[in-house]
């Protein structure tokens, strides 16, 4: 029996882009290996009250202008959702509520989390998609019906540390055409489409945040009678100055204190009970391990809740060796085999064997010596 004039469907996927290269290549290479993309760019943030010009911000005007050219050079369709309000209640308040309470936030994960990987899968699922694709360099993986993301081959680029919060269900649905390249060549693969953006300046500030300045941006968004001057202490409790208000400074920060010194002074610690910023020269900075809480596993740790791995506690830091012991309240606490510098409340860990992400969580509190652990055995 002959086959006729049956029509073989194309998956239908949704593309998230932002203007970018990285996007915008995804986009490309989703088309040109079969799949049937649809391009949506999400309106996440009104820039026509600070500067409406601005460039590789990530989803402002301009760059969803440039997404737009790309669709129509792939011949995909395109569409902006605006999802103002959304990123405001679950970014935006999220990364002010952190700075008051003294903790360091990352914006970029609750906004893959909430945006990209539940609103718009749900709204891809009205649409007849049945993935969402986006340009980060990682790779999704499937094991006995269990999902997982792996490291990107670029590890200079590797973004899997902003998908540790990624549930089973959004993970079996997440795509992520990245994976397997460099920046390199993906900037290659642009030029090789024809698309204009192959050669686009990345910016690395907060997209939402005009010239990365956060403490500004803090102070326009909170009543100014929650914001209270203090006194910057050493460790020894010596009061040496006075600070702006706690949620303008971050652990590890130099610069900015107002304070002059022999030897640099680096904030080492956020008092919010008594109000105070306690700086030294930088030794308290190293820390022996944390507790995280909110742990998401990709990947079910030991039952006896004691393991070995290799832990991220910011984008840009090489994950160092430690032992993890589960907690009872969905909490770890991570002792590291070498003692790391400026582990910061408020950030994420995540837990990684050699290339395979299982799981993460976010830093609640540090300490600095080694406590013993009762646990007699290691698992390889």
């Amino acid at each position: 029996m002959g086959c006729g004039n049956i029509n073989f469907m194309k998956e239908r996927v949704v593309i998230a882009m932002s203007g970018g290269v990285d996007s915008s290549t995804a986009a490309a290479i989703l088309k040109d290996t079969g799949y049937d993309p649809i391009g949506i760019s999400m309106q996440i943030w009104d820039y026509s009250a600070e500067s409406p010009e601005r460039f590789g911000t990530c989803c402002s005007l301009n760059d969803i202008s440039d997404a737009r050219r790309v669709a129509d050079k792939l011949d995909i369709p395109f569409y902006v959702l605006n999802l103002e309000e959304e990123f405001n209640k679950y970014v935006v308040e999220y990364f002010i509520s952190e700075y008051m309470i003294g903790r360091t936030p990352n914006p970029c994960i609750p906004c893959n989390q909430r945006l990209k990987f539940d609103i718009l899968l749900n709204h891809a699922a009205k649409i007849g998609a049945s993935k969402v694709a986006t340009g980060h360099y990682a790779k999704v993986a499937n094991e006995d019906g269990r999902y997982f993301v792996k490291r990107g081959v670029d590890i200079k680029k590797d973004q899997s540390y902003f998908l540790f919060n990624l549930t089973q269900g959004q993970l079996k649905r997440a795509l992520f055409p990245l994976g397997d390249y460099t920046k390199t060549d993906i900037r290659k693969t642009a030029k090789s489409f024809g698309l204009k953006v192959a050669e686009k300046y990345e910016s690395q500030e907060i997209c939402f945040i005009p010239d990365n300045n956060y403490a500004e941006f803090i102070k326009k968004k909170v009543d100014a009678d929650k914001i209270e001057e203090g006194e910057i202490v050493t460790t020894d409790g010596k009061v040496i100055g006075r600070h702006r208000g706690l949620p303008f400074y971050t652990i590890g920060q130099r610069k900015g204190l107002g304070i002059s010194w022999a030897r640099p002074l680096y904030v080492t610690e956020i008092d919010l009970k008594n109000n105070r910023l306690i700086v030294d020269e930088g030794d308290t900075l190293i820390k022996k391990g944390f507790i995280a809480e909110k742990v998401n596993w990709s990947i079910a740790p030991p039952v006896d809740g004691y393991f070995k791995a290799l832990v991220q506690i910011r984008y840009r830091h090489t994950a160092a060796g430690a032992e993890i012991i589960l907690n009872d309240n969905n909490s770890v606490k991570v002792t590291f085999d070498e003692p790391q510098r400026a582990v910061t409340p408020g950030q994420a860990a995540v837990f990684y064997i050699e290339d395979t992400l299982i799981g993460g969580g976010w830093i609640r509190e540090t300490f600095l010596k080694r406590q013993i652990s009762t646990i007699k055995h290691q698992i390889h």
